[in-house]
């Protein structure tokens, strides 16, 4: 069993940056790809980012695309979620979700383990 937390989020100011860590532990678990979702109140869960188990392949959402980065350091068991040009429809919670491969296709049922999340919140 993969467990996954994720840490890092906070309240940022529009055009502000925040880094979220999604920490994994358990069996082989720098053979998973991991994804980024995030929730706003009232919304559906989002895709935001994926990236392929050897941090080879990574993908991103239209509107995150040259704002995020995502990265993988397997060594720490560790993907980051670098987020810049922040803005206030970025906010909501982040959680990090283990899948068999990187695709912005996956259906969420797809997706194997999820941490907790962590709340991102952009405002002035």
């Amino acid at each position: 069993q993969l467990q996954l937390v994720e840490s890092g989020g906070g309240l940022v100011q529009p055009g502000g940056s925040l880094r979220l860590s999604c920490v994994a532990s358990g069996f082989t678990s720098d053979y998973y790809a991991i994804g980024w979702f995030r929730q706003a109140p009232g919304k559906e869960r989002e895709w935001v980012s994926c990236v392929s188990s050897n941090g080879g392949d990574t993908k991103y959402a239209d509107s995150v695309e040259d704002r995020f980065t995502i990265s993988r350091d397997n060594a720490k068991n560790t993907v980051y979620l670098q987020m810049n040009s922040l803005k206030p429809q970025d906010t909501g919670i982040y959680y990090c979700a283990s899948a068999h491969k990187c695709s912005r296709w996956l259906y969420l049922y797809e997706y194997d383990y999820w941490g907790q999340g962590t709340q991102v919140t952009v405002s002035s």
